[in-house]
């Protein structure tokens, strides 16, 4: 049982230096749409559904209604959203 542990330890040791070096074979500069690599889309629009339901909590009984109307409609995913975010701009 220790001998094996010892072999699969040396195994993946042996393995790691050889996917290090191979990483250090690659060209120093990087391409230059890495260099100005922007955030996932995704992350973005968390970022902008985090802002929109921090200022919507400021309004509560227009988001209540908000939410009833889209359960009524029976909207689901990024419609959802989208209608919320519509309905909480209408005057």
């Amino acid at each position: 049982m220790f001998v094996t542990r010892t072999c699969l330890a040396a195994a993946l040791l042996a393995f790691g230096l050889h996917a290090a070096s191979a990483q250090t074979a690659a060209p120093a500069t990087p391409a230059p749409a890495a260099t100005a690599a922007k955030p996932s889309k995704m992350k973005l629009t968390m970022e902008k559904l985090k802002a929109m339901r921090a200022q919507w909590k400021t309004n509560k009984p227009k988001l209540k209604a908000c939410r009833k109307d889209v359960k009524a409609k029976g909207l689901t995913g990024d419609d959802r959203w989208f209608y919320i975010e519509e309905c909480m701009t209408k005057t």
